[in-house]
């Protein structure tokens, strides 16, 4: 086994909650490292990236297809964020989510995790990096919530 897939996975698991590193990557997963650090940076599976590596704080940005695999594969996982439908085109270009769109939030989210966005039927719109708690998603009616990195249009 990979010393670098298990550390990765390591991350992914204290990040997202325990069972996504390997939801996340498969054995078959490409490590793509850093000309200068030699250290990890992007993962693949096939030519799909799944996620980034940030040296700066030693956690994961996720890419859309990222997000989709914890989903299909991770049931337990609760960092998520549901938009209204009237919105998600905007959400889905790539644009933030404003708290007055929030329809649903799971417990305990916190500023700077990042967040995977459903749609009201429960697929992958984009993913960020949350703004707020959840109850301030639903307290306050102006201001972002969530500052989205990656929309599902971008993606495609």
């Amino acid at each position: 086994m990979n010393r670098d897939l298990d550390r990765l996975r390591a991350v992914a698991d204290y990040q997202f909650g325990y069972g996504v590193g390997e939801a996340l990557f498969p054995d078959e997963v490409h490590i793509e490292y850093s000309k200068n650090t030699s250290k990890p940076r992007h993962v693949y599976l096939g030519d799909e990236l799944l996620a980034n590596y940030r040296p700066n704080d030693g956690l994961f940005t996720l890419t859309i297809a990222g997000a989709e695999r914890i989903m299909d594969n991770a049931p337990g996982f609760n960092k998520t964020v549901t938009v209204t439908d009237n919105v998600l085109e905007f959400i889905e270009d790539g644009k933030n989510l404003f708290a007055k769109h929030v329809v649903k939030a799971d417990e305990g989210l916190h500023p700077g995790e990042e967040v995977i966005i459903l749609d009201e039927s429960g697929k992958v719109a984009a993913v960020g990096k949350a703004i707020l708690t959840r109850d301030e998603m639903f307290s306050f009616k102006t201001g972002i919530a969530v500052n989205v990195r990656r929309g599902r249009s971008r993606h495609r």
